[in-house]
């Protein structure tokens, strides 16, 4: 055999042997991190909406999806479309989030819906489209929020949304660790996003609480989802990780 088909068999079989992951609201903030992390080591497909995904994120074979996951349909779609690509799937990363007003003085029931139809029914809804395919020691990590346990002003439904996501997160930890799935979230405190910083005065507010005295950055919490979704947290499950750094202790 020719060192040249050698190499290639290798090639292939290596490719093979490394995890896809697929990140939703792969563009922009947090999950842009998630995504350019995770595609040092693993095949990564990720959703995108309105925000194009700059060239870095689709080096190599990063597959970009776009899809508006909150269409009955997309869910099932994105997952065909990362099956057809690399023919496995390892890790999801429920990232994709709204985020709106919704004030107790009016309400707008196509708000509300939005918001928990975006947060708790597409990880829901992903899941039940990978399910087929997931195998032993694939993960789920999802991104929660401390607003599940902090109440924001005028956004109560985004905090329920992730309360509820939280709750799911345990439920389905424990209808899938028979099989081997491991279900965890993350749940970031104050998070400064490049694409859309806080007000200098709001971010000195949250800075003077938290016990590390800065803000986090996406690549704090990227880094969480990859120790996650590895091995080395091979039996963690079910849990919601906050990273605040100390946040209101």
């Amino acid at each position: 055999m020719s060192k040249g088909i050698v190499f290639q068999t290798f090639y292939r079989s290596a490719v093979r042997m490394k995890k896809v992951a697929l990140i939703t609201g792969g563009a922009r903030g947090i999950g842009r991190a998630i995504v350019e992390d995770l595609s040092d080591d693993h095949r990564v497909a990720f959703t995108y909406l309105s925000t194009e995904p700059a060239e870095t994120l689709t080096r190599g074979d990063n597959l970009a999806i776009r899809s508006d996951l909150a269409k009955p349909d997309q869910p099932e779609a994105v997952v065909s479309k990362v099956m057809d690509q690399f023919g496995q799937l390892d890790v999801i990363v429920n990232n994709a989030g709204l985020v709106c007003s919704t004030p107790k003085e009016s309400f707008r029931a196509e708000d509300h819906r939005a918001i928990l139809d975006l947060n708790l029914l597409v990880p829901a809804a992903l899941l039940a489209a990978a399910l087929p395919h997931l195998k032993r020691d694939a993960s789920i990590v999802s991104i929660s929020s401390m607003n599940a346990v902090l109440p924001p002003r005028d956004a109560v439904t985004y905090g329920a949304s992730k309360a509820a996501l939280n709750l799911w997160t345990r439920a389905m930890a424990k209808e899938l660790g028979p099989d081997g799935i491991r279900v965890n979230a993350v749940a970031p405190g104050a998070i400064n996003i490049p694409e859309a910083p806080r007000p200098d005065d709001l971010t000195a507010l949250f800075v003077k609480d938290t016990a590390l005295g800065r803000a986090g950055t996406p690549e704090d919490i990227a880094k969480t989802v990859r120790f996650l979704a590895s091995d080395a947290a091979a039996f963690i499950t079910g849990e919601v990780l906050t990273v605040a750094g100390g946040y209101r202790l």
